[in-house]
């Protein structure tokens, strides 16, 4: 698994006009493929008088999964320069769409390379991206009387509680960065005098 991606911090719109033509790119995180394509059907349907609706989107931390569509532009002046973008700042998760109004001047491939990859990467730049980091889930079991104060001290160090769970015992879920696996397990045990337990789970990713 990657250590960490970036992806878009929230969903929008950014609008450009280049040559009379507007370019409207609609931006989104997607955390799967049917996300990117329902994402992409939502907007061709807003605006089905548009000349075109193009669109790259990218899944996986690691990029594994790219598409991208010219939808009638000349090949590789639009889906592909969208995807490069995307590609270039390192953004996953992600899907793009830049919707075309033609306005009677034509572009030339370069211009509509230009056009299609800057209005995405104005668009990244308007909307801002985050980075998330990779962590492993990790469950702490503590008796009632230690469990509020471990808890504040947890958060205090800046720990990622995610959940806290009352029962017989009480459950806190962790986020933990793989290298402080060791570390924390060695404060766990002095900050309880060695009567917590810790489980270590699945991997995930959460905001740095």
């Amino acid at each position: 698994m990657q250590e960490q991606y970036r992806t878009v911090a929230r969903a929008g719109v950014h609008e450009s006009e280049i040559n009379r033509s507007r370019f409207l790119c609609s931006l989104a995180p997607a955390a799967t493929e049917q996300e990117a394509q329902d994402f992409v059907a939502r907007v061709r349907k807003e605006h089905p008088a548009a000349s075109h609706n193009c669109f790259a989107y990218v899944i996986g931390a690691d990029a594994s999964v790219q598409k991208a569509s010219d939808d009638g532009e000349p090949g590789g002046t639009a889906g592909v320069p969208m995807l490069q973008m995307l590609m270039r700042r390192e953004v996953r998760y992600a899907v793009a769409v830049v919707t075309r109004y033609y306005g009677g001047v034509k572009l030339g491939a370069g211009g509509l390379i230009r056009a299609y990859g800057g209005v995405v990467g104005e668009a990244l730049d308007v909307l801002g991206t985050i980075t998330r980091q990779r962590f492993r889930l990790a469950t702490v079991h503590v008796d009632h009387q230690r469990a509020g104060r471990l808890e504040n001290d947890l958060r205090a160090t800046g720990r990622d509680v995610r959940e806290v769970r009352y029962a017989e015992a009480v459950t806190l879920e962790i986020g933990l960065p793989d290298a402080d696996v060791e570390a924390f397990t060695a404060w766990l045990a002095d900050a309880t005098a060695g009567t917590a337990s810790l489980e270590l789970g699945g991997e995930a990713y959460g905001d740095v």
